[in-house]
């Protein structure tokens, strides 16, 4: 079984449940989007001990969780799971994924932009990870807001549907236009990356 080292941060006993189904891991359980000053002290602890790897439900309150995690433990990873892969009969949420699609999240950790210095390993090739490298002391974002508009990532038709569908090709979850342009930036998201994941979303015709 795939094992990791990092301590995954999930918001129930459920999820934790199915991480453990997938992964040889440990886990945090914030018990819902109102954490706790015991609970983040407890993930401040555990970043500083073996790294943290943020892991919440793909919806409204996991993004809340996110948030206040990132704001009080800046520097952890943040795993994404898509919509369709967290669907179940009474809801969307961790504890209704497959093992797979569960370890493929987890491979595909992106580190904010807080984490000076590193290069984020789900980088597409040699030339993404030295753009990376290259400006790993700024949170500026490579993509500019025009560059969104260009690849019809806000204002047009099918907005919502291509931005969830290039979450997924690049690994930072679904976000509403402004939320995207911003994790754009917080995980370092390279114009390598950005063309590349827009290839594909042209290839499958998503809101086209």
């Amino acid at each position: 079984m795939m094992k990791i080292a990092e301590i995954i941060v999930v918001e129930g006993k459920e999820d934790t449940v199915a991480v453990r189904r997938a992964v040889d891991a440990d886990t945090i359980e914030t018990g819902g989007s109102a954490i706790d000053e015991a609970v983040l002290r407890r993930i401040e602890l555990a970043r500083e001990r073996r790294g943290v790897i943020v892991f919440t439900d793909p919806d409204v309150p996991g993004e809340k969780i996110r948030k206040i995690i990132e704001a009080r433990v800046p520097g952890c990873g943040h795993a994404f799971l898509a919509k369709a892969d967290a669907r179940g009969k009474d809801g969307i949420g961790v504890e209704h994924a497959r093992p797979e699609a569960i370890r493929e999240a987890l491979a595909r950790v992106r580190k904010s932009a807080h984490a000076r210095g590193t290069v984020d390993p789900a980088a597409d090739g040699a030339a993404a990870a030295e753009e990376a490298a290259a400006r790993a002391g700024s949170d500026e974002p490579e993509i500019a807001w025009p560059d969104l508009i260009d690849a019809g990532l806000i204002v047009h038709p099918a907005a919502a549907s291509r931005r969830e569908r290039m979450g997924e090709l690049l690994g930072i979850g679904y976000a509403n236009g402004k939320q995207f342009y911003k994790r754009l930036g917080m995980f370092r998201i390279t114009r390598a990356e950005f063309a590349e994941a827009l290839k594909q979303l042209t290839r499958e015709g998503v809101g086209e």
